[in-house]
């Protein structure tokens, strides 16, 4: 069954386990670039995010985001007719997702081994909060849970206080990209090779994998530094941080090279090869002076905005801090879809983040919708095992095939 879209990923078949935002973010990558995702439901609710979001009427608009272009079969699968459907669709597909607490695929009977049985060059990605080995590996976890053990949570808030959580799936998207990284690797290894693999992809190591400097830092230093929140300003350069301008909040990152172009933005020359604010270290050691001139020098703009666009005629690296409704009418977030407008043939219209992947052979975002519950229980069981429909409607009739029309 070939997808309606041809794009970089057309032919990929996608058995997709996944629930809520690091799974779905990896199959929702391939079903963008134009895979053929199933996204396996389980009976009777469906994808727990189903119940989140309910912005207009029953229709989650979470499981809208994170869904495009993915064909729903909702099946019961603590009924056997139902697990034999998921055993006969193995051998179609060319990878199985999946995000479970480590050891639930397993018990549910579709491990790695059993994968193997069923297609041999079987490709199955795991994600997992603490990965799938390890001391916590049985925990049960989120994105705030992994990056609270990666120590990135103790980076977040201001110096001495309490530490602060970021209200994005930060965590769980670069996981998602990360195990979308990780699949395309192995279906190259597979190309070449023959053989599959299984992929353990967990946010703890994602997130511990964005560390600047912080790690390195608190390890050559012998414990000497001791990375830790610091509130508004980065701690090993500056200016580097965020700095209250009239009528808002500016971001300016002005260090090392970048710190002439800020004085002369600031008309300031002097201040280039000063004897304490001419150099990082200087800038560093006297941080709180340093804020305290760029604030002042801001407060002399009449607006945020024009601050900018001043920061921005001198090649500062600038920006205003928007606010979530600033962004939705940015030319430049406009202008790039990176906020995108979708039709949900449930929903309506409404803006969701758009695809952050651009190809120069497929400009253009597919026009993709997001399945209702089941919406493919019939199309996908037809294309791909061949089953006759008065079949599928005996699976129907006794609940082992369900859907909702939301």
């Amino acid at each position: 069954m070939a997808g309606p879209f041809e794009h970089v990923l057309t032919g990929l078949k996608v058995l997709d386990f996944t629930r809520a935002l690091a799974g779905p973010t990896v199959t929702r990558m391939f079903a963008e670039m134009g895979a053929d995702v199933i996204k396996v439901e389980s009976a009777p609710n469906g994808d727990l995010t189903r119940r989140m979001s309910k912005l207009r009427g029953e229709r989650s608009l979470y499981y809208v985001q994170q869904n495009l272009g993915k064909k729903s079969l909702c099946v019961d699968l603590r009924d056997p007719r139902g697990m034999a459907l998921i055993a006969a669709l193995v051998p179609k597909v060319d990878v199985v997702v999946e995000n479970f607490k480590p050891g639930t695929f397993d018990a549910m009977g579709l491990g790695y081994d059993r994968l193997k049985l069923l297609r041999e060059d079987i490709i199955l990605c795991s994600i997992s909060a603490l990965g799938q080995s390890g001391p916590l590996a049985h925990l049960p976890g989120y994105d705030f849970i992994a990056q609270g053990y990666s120590g990135v949570t103790s980076l977040i808030g201001d110096a001495g206080g309490t530490p602060y959580i970021p209200p994005v799936g930060m965590g769980d998207v670069s996981t998602g990209v990360h195990g979308a990284l990780a699949v395309l690797a192995a279906l190259r290894h597979r190309d070449r090779t023959g053989r599959g693999q299984h992929i353990d992809v967990g946010l703890l190591d994602v997130y511990y994998h964005c560390h600047e400097v912080t790690v390195h830092q608190a390890s050559a230093s012998g414990g000497e530094i001791k990375p830790t929140r610091n509130g508004p300003h980065l701690n090993y350069i500056c200016p580097a941080g965020v700095f209250r301008a009239a009528e808002g909040w500016v971001v300016i990152m002005a260090f090392l090279h970048h710190w002439r172009d800020l004085c002369a933005a600031m008309g300031r020359p002097d201040l280039v090869d000063d004897p304490v604010f001419g150099n990082d270290a200087g800038r560093l050691a006297h941080r709180d002076e340093v804020v305290a001139l760029l604030e002042a020098w801001l407060a002399t703009f009449s607006s945020r905005d024009a601050a900018i666009e001043h920061l921005h005629r001198h090649q500062v690296p600038a920006s205003p801090v928007l606010s979530i409704e600033e962004t939705l009418t940015h030319p430049h977030l406009r202008a790039r879809g990176t906020v995108r407008r979708i039709t949900d043939p449930v929903a309506g219209s409404f803006d969701i983040p758009g695809m952050p992947l651009k190809f120069s052979e497929f400009p253009d975002d597919l026009p993709l919708t997001a399945p209702t519950m089941g919406q493919h229980n019939a199309e996908v069981l037809r294309e791909f095992l061949g089953l006759p429909e008065e079949e599928i409607a005996a699976l129907e009739a006794a609940q082992v095939l369900q859907q909702k029309p939301h």
